[in-house]
C-alpha cells in the first residue's frame, strides 16, 4: 500500500515490532453526536498481509471517507480477515456522568478487555491526541491515525458500521428523531425533531442543544 499520505499504511505497526509483536489499533465513533452511545473497536492485523491476495485491503481508510455501502463491504471482509477484533461502548448516561473524552476511553478499554481474553496484545495504537493516563506506554496516540495507520483504519470501519446499525435499531424504537438518517449527529433535521418531540432517554443531556432545551 505504500506510505501515500492519503492512505493508511503499516509504518506505525512496524515501528512497534509488527509482525513479530501483536499490535492493535483502536478507534471510536460517535463523539460528536448528541444522541446514542460512543462506540470503540479494536482490531489486530494478521501477521501476514498480502494486498494482492486481498485487493479490497487497498480500499481501507478512515471510515468517514467511505460511502455507507463501501463501509459495509469492508467491515464484512475485515471481521473475517483480522486476527481478532472487539467492540465496546459507553452509554449516554456514562457520557453525561464522566464527559465524552473519558467515556470514549471507557469504550476503548471495554473493547480491549474483550479482545485481550483471546489475544495477548503488545501495543495499542489509538486514533487521536490523548490516551488514558493509566495506559500511557501501552497506548500510543496518533493524530489522524485513522488516515495513517492500517490497524486504526480497520477499527474505524468496524466501529462505524456497528454504531450505524445500532442507531438504525434505536430508530425503530424512537421513530420521531430520524436516527437512521443522521445516526445521532446534530443535523438541522435532528435539532428540529428535538424541538418538536422533546428530549428522549437517548439524548446526551450534557451536550448542546439538548442542554439548552432542558433549561427552557
Amino acid at each position: 500500500m505504500g506510505t501515500n499520505c492519503n492512505l493508511p499504511h503499516l509504518e506505525y505497526e512496524k515501528s512497534y515490532g509488527f509482525p513479530g509483536k501483536v499490535i492493535a489499533g483502536i478507534d471510536e465513533v460517535g463523539r460528536g453526536c448528541i444522541a446514542g452511545p460512543v462506540v470503540a473497536a479494536v482490531a489486530c492485523l494478521p501477521p501476514k498481509i498480502d494486498f494482492n491476495q486481498n485487493p479490497w485491503l487497498r480500499e481501507v481508510r478512515d471510515s468517514k471517507l467511505l460511502t455507507p455501502l463501501k463501509r459495509e463491504m469492508l467491515s464484512l471482509h475485515l471481521t473475517q480477515w483480522l486476527s481478532g477484533f472487539a467492540i465496546g461502548l459507553a452509554t449516554v448516561n456514562e457520557i453525561d456522568d464522566i464527559n465524552i473524552l473519558q467515556a470514549s476511553f471507557l469504550a476503548m478499554e471495554r473493547a480491549l478487555e474483550i479482545l485481550s481474553k483471546k489475544i495477548s496484545i503488545d501495543q495499542v495504537l489509538v486514533d487521536g491526541k490523548f490516551v488514558p493516563l493509566h495506559l500511557k506506554g501501552f497506548f500510543f496516540p496518533i493524530i489522524k491515525g485513522d488516515q495513517k495507520c492500517l490497524s486504526i483504519a480497520c477499527a474505524s470501519i468496524i466501529a462505524k458500521v456497528y454504531r450505524d446499525h445500532l442507531m438504525e435499531q434505536l430508530d425503530a424504537q424512537y421513530p420521531h428523531y430520524g436516527l437512521s438518517k443522521h445516526k445521532g449527529y446534530p443535523t438541522q433535521m435532528h435539532k428540529e425533531a428535538l424541538k418538536t418531540h422533546g428530549v428522549s432517554i437517548l439524548h446526551r443531556k450534557s451536550f448542546e442543544p439538548v442542554r439548552v432545551l432542558l433549561s427552557v
